[in-house]
Parts: structure tokens; sequence; C-alpha cells
């Protein structure tokens, strides 16, 4: 009896995060740009560029391929003047901004274009700190269209003035997956947001705009 009422009140909980990740979607809609979009997107300083997994080689998962190549080709637009990269770097042997620079670079931005957030190990983190330790107001977020509107009420919600620039540009094998896995992360966002405030790793001001 007990494991049953658990288990409706589970199914509850996640229909509840579906039913808002899907409201949440509609109601930034006008605020999520897409590739057709692109004249449209209203000029940034900067582009705050989510990180996301690399392979031991070295090569970038289709995600963080596809997040780099939306981010460059604002750049080369003209739509922003900087990009920030957010991403984790725990491990000696595991640098996502130091890969995410590498691959920008081969592909004509220049170093001076360029920012390194190496504590970006999840979106409350990097909204948090290209608030706080980078000073950003206005920015366009680059990352997924499945991960756009949490995105941009993370960011909202610690200060910062989102939009987003959406990355899709592969048919990802399990893209399911990425949106089952928003519902779950809705609600960590919300408790953060609401409840917890957690700082993430912090430091000295080191504001991109003068």
């Amino acid at each position: 009896m007990r494991f049953a009422a658990l288990a409706i009140l589970t199914l509850a909980a996640l229909a509840l995060a579906g039913w808002t990740l899907w409201t949440l979607t509609g109601r930034y809609q006008e605020r999520i740009f897409g590739p057709l979009e692109l004249d449209d997107l209203p000029p940034r300083p900067v582009a705050l560029v989510f990180g996301a997994g690399y392979w031991s080689d070295g090569s970038l998962s289709d995600v963080l391929r596809d997040r780099l190549d939306a981010a460059i080709e604002l750049y080369h637009a003209g739509r922003i003047e900087k990009l920030l990269f957010s991403g984790d770097n725990r491990f000696a042997e595991y640098n996502e901004p130091a890969r995410m620079e590498e691959y920008a670079r081969s592909q004509g931005v220049p170093a001076g274009a360029i920012v390194l957030d190496y504590a970006g190990r999840r979106t409350y983190d990097s909204c948090y700190r290209a608030r706080h330790i980078f000073q950003l107001g206005a920015v366009i977020l680059v990352t997924q269209r499945y991960h756009a509107a949490r995105a941009i009420a993370t960011c909202q919600g610690l200060g910062l003035e989102p939009i987003a620039y959406t990355a899709d540009r592969t048919p990802y094998v399990h893209i399911r997956g990425y949106w089952l896995r928003e519902i779950p992360a809705l609600w960590n966002a919300w408790w953060d947001l609401t409840i917890a405030h957690p700082t993430p790793i912090l430091g000295d001001p080191l504001p991109i705009q003068d």
C-alpha cells in the first residue's frame, strides 16, 4: 500500500514537472530563436555557451559541437562580441572550456573574443557565475531547444536578462531521453532558485564588459 502511494505521488510529480516544462517552453517562446531566425535575434555583447561532454580522444559530442557551431555562427554574424564558454573542469584530464576554446579557435574565432569559465558544472552554476563573477546582464544563451526554457528560467531567476539561440543541428539519437531528463532537472532548478539558494564556486569578479 505504501509503495503504491509512493508510486502514485512520483508519477504525479513527474506529470506536474512535465506540464511545467511544456508551459515554460510556451511562455518563453518569444525569447527562443532558431537558426532560421538569426536575422531577428537581438544583438547582445556576450553569448553564454553551456558545456557538454566530449570523448576521451578529444572528439566533441554532437550536443557540444552543435552548441559551438551555433555560437561561432553568432560571432561571425556580428550578433555578439564575446563568447563565454562555461563547462566542467573538475578533473585534470577533462576540461570542457579549454576544448571548446580549441574548437572555436580552429573555426576562426580570435582568442580575444573568448572567455573561459572553468566552474560551470551545471546550468545553475553557469548562470550564477555569469551574473556574479563575469557580471553579465543581457545575454544570449546557446543551447539546444530541450534545454532552452530551463536555462532561461534559471538565468532569469539569478538576475540575468536572457534570450536563447538554439543549437539543434543534428538528429540526436537520445533526444527523447534529453527531454525526459529535463523533468527532474526542472524540479532541481526550482528547488535551487526558491529553497536551497546554493552558492557555486566563486572568486574575484572578472567583468567581461568594461
